[in-house]
């Protein structure tokens, strides 16, 4: 498949069987959903074809199709034949009987039939159950697809994907505004899933826990490796060292044998120069092609070090229309903490952030200054210095300028060669640097943000989904920076690794109320079953299995 004169891959030759789960690997621009989108036939391939079951289950990126339509008749829509004999049948009954025709009622007959085949007598609760699972409650149900949040509408499309039991499941993304609750209902619920999976994610986790085999999209071709994401690295890891070492012994053999050559290709020994000539090109090195994997290196660095205690928060309450996002929360932060805010999507976590952040020293814009608060006070500590990562950060980033200019706001003493040395960290190298603004995708946007913040070194980053639009790559390096980075963190993200790896506090916020655990992510799931437990059995067998 080609872009212009680009090859994404070529000569593809696979088979994926029933059974097993793939994860479609590779970096952002790859060629992952491009290739998704040649299985699901939206997209003709350039040479080849591609054979496909009937029955396929897809995650449709149009959040405007069925608007028209009901919550729980757009997941049903998910099995088309189904729904297709539901509104035939609904339409023959809604004729008086004594008209219908003799050929009418026969076909009647065939479209119950249909109905219960696949399972249409139970669909409604069916598709209640795929909802409810991805943090759909029922009062949702019945409402309009138009009147939902664009959050929302992604996790009803998800449940259309997966009902009807189909054949073949293809996610691109699926776990795109899902919260970690809902997170965990998709894995346990496509670990049981008995057709073939394929999906493309930007969650390690979600990949190891999920998937049997990887498709990696590399060298412009697809290679196929056994395992999750950890052991196709792991694999493909050890692969390219074998050949380099393989390439380095060689090398030094070949350069031996030429010395001989050169020595003696003139003289009496030239019947063995001439057999040396031979054995140098039997043994030329194995061409090793270039890799589409581009690393940025991410380091937090700071100038100088927060007090003690960073953020004392006393009784902060907002409300949106006279309700209660949360109930009034205090909590002391000590330097050096770095705290994951969890919970359900639409619980509180970027309200909380911003009423955070609005009077923050450091890096805090004019328009986050300006967010009102209901009741409470924030007390930053001495030296403290913010740097903010929003959840809508693209919106910082003004157009009308390069990516060069814009970074050069921030800190205007720093000479082109330092400004590009951070550029250059976060994979904008050469011409990359002075790209226009208006043209940067999601992840460009994320890590120019990123270098914004490397370049201001606070020592507090409020960070809220920074995963979002990051190749697998860049969250692997922004979860090892904090990981190393010696200062504060507020964090909200859906990613269990970095939540697992980075995080020494939880604040889970539920049913209006935060609750505030001081221990690693790991003790938090322990105290979660051990809860659990008090309550039931099959909670708790819940709470081991997000583990």
């Amino acid at each position: 498949m080609r872009f212009g004169a680009r090859v994404l891959f070529e000569d593809v030759t696979t088979t994926f069987f029933e059974g097993r789960r793939y994860a479609v690997t590779g970096p952002n621009g790859a060629g992952k959903s491009t290739f998704m989108n040649i299985l699901t036939g939206e997209l003709e391939p350039s040479k080849g074809d591609v054979t496909r079951p009937k029955k396929l289950g897809i995650l449709r990126q149009d959040q405007f199709a069925f608007d028209d339509f009901r919550v729980i008749d757009t997941v049903i829509m998910g099995n088309g034949r189904l729904w297709k004999a539901l509104q035939e049948r609904e339409a023959l009954h809604a004729k008086p009987y004594e008209l219908l025709t003799d050929k009418e009622g026969m076909y009647l007959g065939e479209l119950e039939g249909i109905v219960g085949d696949e399972d249409g007598y139970t669909a409604e609760s069916d598709a209640a159950v795929l909802l409810d699972g991805l943090g759909l409650e029922e009062p949702l149900h019945e409402r309009k697809m138009s009147e939902l949040q664009g959050g929302q509408k992604v996790r009803v499309l998800l449940a259309q994907a997966l009902f009807g039991h189909p054949q073949v499941l293809m996610l691109d993304e699926p776990t795109n505004h899902l919260d970690l609750d809902s997170v965990h209902w998709l894995q346990d619920y496509l670990c049981e899933y008995e057709g073939v999976l394929i999906v493309i994610s930007h969650d390690r986790h979600f990949l190891n826990s999920v998937c049997t085999h990887v498709a990696d999209i590399d060298y412009q071709t697809i290679i196929m490796y056994n395992g999750g994401y950890d052991d196709m690295v792991l694999a493909k890891t050890s692969i390219r060292s074998r050949i380099e070492s393989e390439n380095a012994q060689r090398e030094k053999k070949i350069a031996q044998l030429n010395e001989f050559i050169a020595r003696f290709s003139a003289g009496t020994r030239s019947a063995q120069a001439t057999s040396r000539k031979k054995e140098v090109e039997r043994l030329q090195t194995s061409d090793l092609a270039r890799s589409n994997i581009a690393r940025p290196y991410i380091r937090f660095n700071m100038d100088q070090h927060s007090g003690k205690h960073p953020i004392e928060i006393k009784s902060v309450m907002k409300a949106y229309g006279g309700v209660k996002v949360f109930q009034p929360f205090t909590a002391s932060v000590s330097r050096g903490e770095k705290i994951a805010l969890m919970g359900r999507n639409g619980t509180g976590k970027t309200t909380l952030l911003k009423s955070l952040v609005r009077n923050a020293p450091g890096f805090i814009s004019t328009e986050e200054q300006e967010f009102p608060i209901d009741n409470g006070t924030v007390g930053w500590g001495h030296n403290v210095a913010v740097g903010y990562f929003a959840q809508d950060h693209s919106e910082s980033i003004v157009k009308g300028t390069n990516v060069l200019e814009w970074l050069h706001q921030w800190d205007p003493m720093a000479s082109q060669e330092q400004l590009r040395g951070v550029l250059g960290q976060m994979l904008f190298s050469g011409d990359d640097a002075l790209k226009p603004t208006k043209a940067l995708s999601g992840g460009e946007s994320a890590r120019l943000i990123f270098c914004r913040l490397m370049l201001q070194k606070p020592n507090v980053l409020v960070l809220d989904e920074p995963t979002n639009h990051l190749d697998l790559e860049a969250i692997n390096a922004l979860n090892f920076a904090l990981q190393k980075y010696l200062g504060t963190v507020l964090l909200v993200t859906h990613d269990h690794d970095m939540i697992d790896e980075v995080a020494t506090r939880i604040w889970h916020f539920e049913g209006g109320k935060i609750e505030d655990f001081k221990g690693p992510y790991s003790d938090y799931t322990k105290h979660q079953q051990e809860q659990a437990e008090k309550v039931s059995p099959r909670m708790a067998g819940a709470a081991r299995n997000r583990r």
